[in-house]
């Protein structure tokens, strides 16, 4: 993919990341679970991203590889991934290399989706406050492109779950404008990615939340 390839060429000059130019990268689009600290369960439905990369395949033109796969902030081929995915029910912990590494894939053609799946609220803002110290997450309006790229979702990210009963919400961060985090809080559509028998959720929601979803790809990848 032209992101991929966009990321490595962007980082190759960069010492730190010298061993990033020998990573072979597959022409098929792929996402990865983000493995962090601090006792969250960043690992739960692990059938999401593979339900979600075969809707994508089967609607729209990207090239995909269905499986599921996590990655590491540390790890080598961390930039190779040009949608980086984490979710979890608890505390995240970057520590200073996965902050300056997190921020390096941000700032040079990288994308992170972020899912509260109910309890990392707090924790997921106040290590991107780490990661962007003068940023603030800000709420994207209901016009902004990712809701209406591929489907349109007029009022924003679709409420999959209920949990604490408030509005769906989305929220970003930029650099240089672009849209380089996208983190959405009461909606928890990926959840509606896992399979059916795990969270019994109504077809309609989920197919609601594979759309969104395909929207996210679809952003990450053209913009």
């Amino acid at each position: 993919m032209r992101i991929v390839a966009f990321i490595l060429l962007a980082l190759t000059g960069l010492s730190e990341l010298s061993r990033a130019q020998h990573t072979q990268v597959s022409s098929a689009f792929r996402i990865a679970r983000l493995k962090y600290s601090g006792g969250g369960d960043w690992y739960n439905d692990p059938s999401a991203e593979v339900n979600l990369l075969n809707f994508v395949g089967k609607n729209t033109k990207i090239e995909v590889d269905a499986r599921y796969e996590y990655v590491e902030i540390a790890s080598e081929n961390f930039y190779s991934y040009p949608l980086v995915f984490i979710t979890g029910h608890g505390n995240i912990s970057f520590n200073e290399v996965e902050v300056n590494r997190l921020r390096t894939y941000l700032q040079n053609g990288g994308f992170l989706y972020a899912d509260d799946d109910y309890g990392m609220d707090n924790a997921f803002r106040r290590e991107m406050k780490k990661v962007f110290p003068r940023q603030e997450l800000v709420e994207l309006p209901f016009s902004h492109g990712i809701y209406h790229c591929q489907f349109d979702f007029p009022k924003g990210p679709p409420k999959i779950h209920q949990h604490d009963e408030k509005p769906a919400r989305g929220f970003g961060l930029f650099h240089n404008k672009r849209l380089v985090v996208y983190y959405t809080y009461e909606a928890n559509p990926s959840d509606g990615w896992a399979d059916p028998q795990v969270h019994n959720d109504p077809e309609r929601k989920r197919l609601d939340a594979l759309k969104f979803g395909t929207n996210i790809v679809v952003w990450a990848l053209t913009h």
